[in-house]
């Protein structure tokens, strides 16, 4: 087992396996390694890496859908001093989303026997990840449903909100670059697809109404594009009791991680391993 597989649960250690997409550290899990699965493309937080969480993986992979999560740059594998500061966010933002593309293709290179569905891939991340999902969705892409945790698509009123400071762990950022990255500039480009977020409304770090305003920007940008309501999903809680009301869902995460399957099996169709007709 590798050593960082060394807190997986057995059945996702024994379906994991860590590779470099070029200078991208990269963990993989599969339900079996042979047949053609749903994949989610996941980016983890400020201050995190792509081995944490690993019940996610294991709760995707029993539902028949593979996992590929990334270290974010300056994260994990390839720290780089100062980069889990809020200071750099916007750095780690700008250089995942044009790494983006990278990951796709080499999910579809010939080593994997085609084991990874990309017909059925779909794009997720918290926080930080979330805010490079939801930014690189504003331009095109192959992917056919994304979920968010704790993060939100308009970074201006994260960073510059009108009528309070910003929160605790914002950095200062010039507005024209915090614009260029905001998806909320963006919503003419963005294509409609399935979305499902996931918020604390006590949250310190990415207040919930920053969130929920990207989120009313966004349906009315859908309705406008013909696309009705439930194609976005946001699920929120008063209260979770998780660090900083940030950092995973505390007492409710089970229920979080539960949401998050139920959206990627409506979307994704994946088979469970469990589903499968042996072959004879």
């Amino acid at each position: 087992m590798i050593d960082r597989f060394a807190q997986f649960p057995r059945d996702l250690a024994q379906r994991a396996k860590t590779v470099r997409f070029g200078d991208i550290p990269v963990l993989l899990a599969h339900p079996d390694w042979q047949r053609p699965a749903p994949t989610v493309l996941w980016m983890h937080g400020r201050t995190a890496n792509k081995e944490l969480d690993p019940g996610r993986y294991l709760r995707w992979i029993r539902a028949g859908i593979a996992a590929c999560a990334i270290d974010m740059p300056g994260h994990g594998e390839r720290k780089r001093e100062g980069w889990d500061t809020p200071k750099h966010t916007l750095d780690a933002l700008e250089q995942a989303v044009g790494e983006v593309d990278t990951v796709v293709e080499h999910l579809s290179d010939p080593q994997w026997q085609g084991v990874f569905n990309l017909d059925r891939l779909a794009i997720g991340g918290m926080s930080l990840g979330g805010m490079t999902t939801l930014r690189r969705l504003c331009d095109p892409h192959p992917f056919v449903a994304a979920a968010v945790e704790s993060t939100t698509g308009w970074l201006t009123g994260l960073y510059f909100p009108a009528d309070k400071p910003p929160s605790m762990g914002v950095a200062t950022h010039p507005r024209e670059r915090v614009e260029r990255l905001d998806p909320m500039q963006h919503l003419n480009t963005f294509r409609p697809l399935p979305l499902l977020a996931l918020h604390s409304r006590a949250d310190e770090l990415v207040p919930f109404s920053v969130q929920d305003r990207f989120i009313q920007r966004l349906r009315e940008h859908y309705q406008n594009r013909g696309v009705g309501p439930s194609q976005i999903e946001l699920v929120s809680w008063e209260t979770t009791g998780a660090p900083q009301e940030h950092s995973g869902f505390g007492r409710v995460s089970n229920d979080a991680k539960n949401s998050q399957v139920a959206f990627l099996q409506k979307w994704l169709r994946p088979v469970p391993p469990d589903a499968v007709t042996p072959q004879t």
